[in-house]
């Protein structure tokens, strides 16, 4: 499905099976904070600069011009290959690496974002007497598992029937779902059992056996601001880490995630502007106007986009911590990547519009070591052809380089799992009872 669609996906993300991690790669020769104004390429790699003619060819070949594809390909200080590397191109979701990087250098990697939820008047026998005021903080992830979570934790604090309304402030969105009454209602719907359909009893049913279903009743209805000023905090929810809030977004390109981290920062003006000055890419090759990548005007140059993936992998590897860890792995995660060729172990970002498509991220080789590439290639009724051109031009590379897995990036396994579920009540503190 095109990421034009936005990027929808299971409201339930499963992490795909673990895998043993691999042995690390010394990032250090390649992090070095000057190397985007000291990387020179003074003649092309033979084997880059072939596998590019051939990838151009086959695209002349199908009738779509050479000024319409873009390849930038770099390893350390070295410029691999470039055809129109430092040109400004539409690109899709690939303005998705640049609101991560944002949202990362903005909140922390361990960033989480938190749902208050409070109440005007005193709970009596099991009843709240007035209403329930949800304070939303910024959640980008919050669905019904999440609810679900909340629900129980309420029920725990011996909260059965609240006869107010539902207030919703703040930045409160559910199920990707940005309307604040809309989010509202389905997080009512979700605190009581008794209301749920059939979509919330699929989500429920990958909760761990034995999950208690909340039925918590509110008498009143759904109600957005202007409630009387809460006066009793009750429970304080937080969101996934940020990693993992990333991973999410990026394997599946959920386009309301990314426009909700892109305006945690600031906006897309503010995400353009930090990514320029944290990797001194000129601003003339970042050009966006929101923050998942919908719309042509969204122009990325291939080098300013393989900078910020650089620029990501050393602000995480500072933290124990790899590129893999926020987006998706070929062989290991599904999402935009489901029947693609890439090579396997390959860590990728994808973009998708109706013209355009694009992949960007970090090849791991034998000779090479990692290397960083982006490719947009622009033409209409062409995706399948684009993909299958990408993936063969990775190849090919990879092929003459040899393939080694102690230079995959793999994710990191850190900190309690448990906290990184969906529907955990670990992520839930009363703050009253």
């Amino acid at each position: 499905m095109l990421e034009l669609l936005g990027g929808l996906f299971s409201l339930l993300f499963q992490p795909s099976p673990k895998l043993q991690p691999l042995q690390a790669t010394n990032w250090s020769p390649w992090l070095d904070p000057v190397w985007v104004k000291s990387a020179v390429a003074p003649s092309p790699d033979p084997v880059a600069q072939l596998a590019l003619q051939q990838h151009l060819a086959a695209l002349a070949a199908m009738g779509l011009p050479s000024s319409n594809q873009a390849v930038w390909m770099q390893t350390g200080h070295q410029v691999l290959v470039a055809h129109q590397g430092e040109i400004p191109l539409p690109a899709a979701s690939l303005t998705k690496v640049a609101t991560t990087l944002a949202a990362l250098v903005k909140w922390g990697h361990a960033h989480q974002f938190e749902t208050v939820f409070s109440t005007n008047a005193p709970i009596q026998d099991g009843v709240l007497q007035g209403d329930l005021i949800v304070q939303g903080g910024g959640d980008p992830l919050f669905v019904w598992e999440e609810a679900i979570a909340v629900g129980n934790t309420l029920s725990q604090a011996g909260i059965r029937q609240i006869k107010g309304n539902l207030v919703v402030t703040g930045n409160f969105a559910m199920n990707f779902e940005t309307d604040p009454f809309t989010a509202g209602n389905a997080l009512k719907q979700a605190l009581n059992a008794n209301l749920w359909n059939g979509e919330v009893e699929i989500q429920y049913q990958k909760l761990p056996l034995g999950t208690p279903r909340p039925q918590i009743e509110i008498l009143g209805g759904v109600q957005v601001g202007g409630a009387k000023p809460a006066s009793i905090r009750i429970l304080r929810h937080q969101s996934l880490p940020m990693v993992d809030l990333l991973k999410a977004m990026n394997i599946y390109s959920n386009n309301v995630m990314s426009e909700m981290m892109a305006d945690s920062v600031g906006g897309a003006a503010a995400v353009a502007r930090q990514v320029t000055e944290l990797t001194q890419i000129p601003s003339s090759e970042i050009q966006i106007i929101n923050g998942s990548g919908l719309g042509t005007e969204n122009r990325l140059s291939p080098r300013a986009v393989t900078t910020m993936l650089i620029a990501t992998q050393r602000y995480l590897q500072a933290r124990k911590l790899t590129i893999a860890d926020i987006y998706p792995v070929i062989g290991r995660d599904g999402g935009t990547l489901e029947g693609r060729q890439t090579p396997r172990s390959t860590v990728v970002k994808t973009g998708t519009l109706n013209e355009v498509s694009a992949l960007a991220g970090v090849l791991p080789t034998r000779d090479r070591g990692p290397v960083w590439f982006a490719i947009i290639n622009l033409g209409a009724g062409n995706l399948d052809s684009f993909h299958n051109q990408q993936d063969l031009l990775l190849t090919r590379v990879q092929q003459a380089w040899g393939d080694d897995t102690l230079v995959a990036i793999q994710p990191t396994e850190q900190g309690n799992e448990e906290l990184k579920r969906y529907g955990t009540m670990l992520r839930n503190q009363l703050l009253s009872q």
